[in-house]
This record gives structure tokens, C-alpha cells and sequence, in this order.
């Protein structure tokens, strides 16, 4: 046993569960979630005396108003906003909520490890696909939508993780994800770059996947699998094997486990094809290139 229980005051624990328990309600009411997190991030800030001044019509400077806007989600951007394939009727709801969890962890109330815990699994129940009892989601994490994620009971992920789910991502029971992790579920073409690919990367249950290590799209952790600290995955990684390096390979199998994971010789295999996920853009859709980039291959000898 790693870990020991800690219990807070009465009083801090009764407002806690009344503030988490009313803007779960709210987030479950068909009141506009633009408001809500409005009046979170205002509230949480401190910022709603200013927020009234404003409303009022007295004078506050160009900057205090754009701080005050951007409480409201209506009035930001985020990077995923601009990828072409997204869903968007998904992406209206999950936007504001991801703009909600992510504005929440740039306050210092975020340091509150017992109250954030709380909070972040309120919104993950809001925010992603499906989540599971008894998760635990440390500072930091970033998603791409959010929607596109599944987790299981009982995870743990720690600080600074991306979640990549502009494809998708499924995460089993008891998984444990270290400081630092990114899991993708999209990669690139080598040729052109603006060309994605989108996949679905899997998590085995009780994979651990530790710390500033990467698992690239459409690749699978199997169950009881351990990613070594810094280890790329570009490949599955068996279930109850113990992979490590850049790239991650297998070099050992978890002691007792010997009789039911197969061979570290038969390790290796790159099934991303199997999980690609393909999707149409619509006929009308107004697309940019931000490289303009020009990709005809030069003629043999012009070197």
C-alpha cells in the first residue's frame, strides 16, 4: 500500500461537494454550458466584482475586457477548433468544457489536489465518451476534443499528459499514465504534412504507461503491459511485457506471467492499419494550407 486516506474539515468538505454537486447539476440541466463556465471561471477567478463593473457600463481597460470575455468560451479558440475533420456538433459541447477544465488548472484553487480530483472527475463525466468510478486526473492533462476518449475504473493520470483523441482513444481499467505521457491517435503523411490520419489507440487494462514516454496512433498497450520511462511505442506491445527504449521494444516478461504472454521473440507487430480511422470532409468545406508548400518532385539528376 502506496498510498494513505486523508480526510479534510467538515466545513471544507461540505462546500466542496456542494460546489462540485452544483455545477454538475448545471452541466446537466439544459442551461447553456457557455453560461455555466462563464460563471465558474468568474467565480473561482475572483473576477466577478470586475465582471459587474463591466456589465454595469463603467469604464475598465482594453485589457481587463478581453480577460473578462475570454471567461466565457464563446469567445476563445482552441487549436482543435481548426481541424477540418472534427465533429462539430460534438465539438460545441466538448469545447466549452475542455475550455472549462483547462482554464480551471491555470488557477491556484487547482493546487487543492482533494477539491481538483473532484472537479476534473465532475467534468470528465461531461466531457469525455465514457468514464468510469473512481478516476483520478492530476494538473495538466490536455486533450485534443475530449470526446473521443474512453476510460475505464479506477485510472490514474498524472501531471502534464496529452490525450490525444482527434481519432480515437480507449483506456482500460486500473490504467496508469506518469507524468509527461503522450498517447496520439493521429500522425501525419511524410510527404505532406497537412494530410492526416486519424486512428484508434488502445490501453489495455492495468497497462502502465510511464513517465515522458510516447505511444504513437493506432497502436495498442496490452493488458499488464509496462512502457519504460521515455519509451517511444511504435508497435503493439504484448500483453505482460515490459517494453523500453526508442523505440520501445519488448525485453522482458513480467515474472509469473511467463506461461500466458507470448514469446518476446513474437513481439513487434505494427497492427496501426487495423485502426485506421477514415472520414470524408464535406463537399463544401473551405480549407487553407498554413505551409503553402509546393510538393512536386524534382526530376532525377537536377540535384
Amino acid at each position: 500500500m502506496t498510498k494513505r486516506y486523508v480526510s479534510l474539515p467538515a466545513e471544507a468538505e461540505g462546500a466542496m461537494r456542494e460546489f462540485v454537486t452544483e455545477v454538475d447539476e448545471r452541466l446537466s440541466s439544459d442551461e447553456d454550458t457557455c453560461s455555466v463556465v462563464e460563471d465558474v471561471l468568474l467565480d473561482l477567478s475572483g473576477d466577478r466584482e470586475a465582471y459587474e463593473r463591466w456589465q454595469a457600463g463603467e469604464d475598465v481597460s482594453v485589457a481587463e475586457r478581453v480577460r473578462l470575455q475570454s471567461y466565457d468560451p464563446c469567445n476563445t479558440t482552441l487549436e482543435s477548433e481548426y481541424y477540418a475533420e472534427k465533429d462539430e456538433e460534438k465539438f460545441k459541447h466538448s469545447k466549452h468544457l475542455q475550455w472549462l477544465w483547462r482554464q480551471f488548472d491555470s488557477l491556484p484553487i487547482a493546487d487543492n489536489v482533494e477539491f481538483a480530483l473532484r472537479f476534473r472527475r465532475m467534468l470528465a463525466d461531461h466531457l469525455f465518451e465514457d468514464c468510469g468510478e473512481n478516476c483520478r486526473f492530476f494538473k495538466g492533462i490536455t486533450f485534443t476534443y475530449g470526446h473521443n476518449i474512453t476510460v475505464g475504473d479506477n485510472v490514474v493520470v498524472h501531471d502534464d499528459v496529452h490525450l490525444d483523441d482527434r481519432g480515437k482513444l480507449t483506456i482500460g481499467d486500473r490504467v496508469s499514465i506518469s507524468d509527461g505521457a503522450h498517447i496520439y491517435s493521429h500522425d501525419h503523411d511524410v510527404v505532406d504534412q497537412t494530410e492526416v490520419r486519424n486512428y484508434h489507440t488502445i490501453i489495455e487494462d492495468d497497462a502502465r504507461v510511464t513517465y515522458d514516454s510516447m505511444i504513437r496512433a493506432g497502436n495498442k498497450v496490452g493488458e499488464n503491459a509496462i512502457v519504460g520511462a521515455r519509451g517511444i511505442v511504435q508497435h503493439d506491445i504484448p500483453a505482460h511485457h515490459i517494453a523500453v527504449g526508442m523505440p520501445a521494444k519488448s525485453v522482458k516478461i513480467k515474472p509469473g506471467w511467463e506461461d500466458v504472454a507470448v514469446p518476446l521473440e513474437e513481439a513487434g507487430v505494427n497492427r496501426q492499419d487495423e485502426r485506421h480511422l477514415p472520414y470524408e470532409l464535406e463537399d463544401e468545406l473551405e480549407v487553407f494550407d498554413e505551409f503553402q508548400r509546393v510538393f512536386d518532385v524534382p526530376e532525377a539528376g537536377s540535384r
